[in-house]
């Protein structure tokens, strides 16, 4: 079994077994029915991955790697905020009459910003100072802008990433403010540590850690079934996942750039419903 699925498995077991339903609140999230979308959670989550040891893919059920990186992409690459520029319709729900999702999340990380080095957006101030200014404290990026959050039609979950050197390593914390465990978990959990790998090989150091810490880590009250089917299967190794050695500028990054070997998954049956 992966590390990934030991982690996702704990997790999941510890939401399920001393979690908090909220099903006598008043919550936001609506089924297609019109019905609340009740979770059980648990607060202040914190799961280790060790980039050095195995890439975070999980084996409990397939996730689609190549279109998490391509939203990573549109997102960190592109800092696109159009549903037309994502090769997936994951964004769908969520576009407005005018084909965005608003002033949320790659639109964010676009806006330029001026330091007495110059005028850089949040993206290309993370390079330079992984290039220029490794023991720097303060490598981070974030996305909850308050200022535009009205205009924003969804607030960002995952917010923030701080990236930390240590020698040659480039390790990163991942800050989640709410974490759906069946459909975005390791979803989230592979995008951020591709892009770890992408800044570690652009600055010339080595993965390390991706450490991800989640606020509100939950399951929905009709993703419980499939969850514990989940549960009660055996996960395989993890996959091989190594990135493209001949590219070393962060906008050269495709979905082409990372390959992966061996990656075996148990079959998933349920459908799964949104939340909205």
């Amino acid at each position: 079994m992966s590390r990934a699925d030991e982690l996702y498995r704990a997790t999941c077991m510890d939401i399920l077994e001393n979690g908090f339903y909220d099903t006598q609140l008043d919550v936001r999230p609506k089924w297609a029915d019109g019905t609340p979308a009740h979770t059980v959670k648990k607060f202040g989550v914190v799961n280790r991955y060790d980039l050095q040891q195995e890439f975070p893919l999980m084996t409990l059920r397939r996730t689609y790697w190549k279109s998490a990186l391509d939203e990573l992409l549109w997102i960190w690459q592109k800092k696109s905020n159009r549903i037309e520029d994502l090769g997936s319709h994951v964004w769908d729900e969520w576009a407005g009459q005018d084909g965005t999702i608003g002033k949320a999340y790659g639109y964010q990380l676009g806006i330029k910003h001026h330091y007495k080095e110059g005028e850089f957006d949040q993206v290309d101030r993370v390079i330079y100072d992984l290039k220029h200014n490794p023991a720097s404290r303060r490598i981070l990026t974030n996305i909850y802008n308050f200022q535009d959050l009205h205009e924003m039609n969804l607030y960002p979950c995952a917010y923030s990433m701080t990236f930390n050197v240590t020698g040659d390593t480039l390790n990163a914390i991942l800050n989640q403010r709410s974490q759906d465990m069946l459909t975005a978990n390791n979803w989230n959990v592979c995008q951020y540590a591709m892009l770890t790998m992408m800044m570690a090989q652009v600055a010339g150091l080595k993965p390390g850690e991706l450490v991800h810490v989640i606020a509100d880590c939950h399951i929905y009250d009709r993703h419980i079934p499939a969850v514990k089917a989940m549960l009660e299967r055996e996960g395989y190794p993890a996959p091989k996942v190594t990135l493209d050695p001949g590219i070393t500028d962060f906008y050269q990054f495709t979905k082409d750039s990372f390959k992966v070997e061996d990656y075996q998954y148990h079959p998933f049956d349920f459908e799964i419903p949104m939340a909205i």
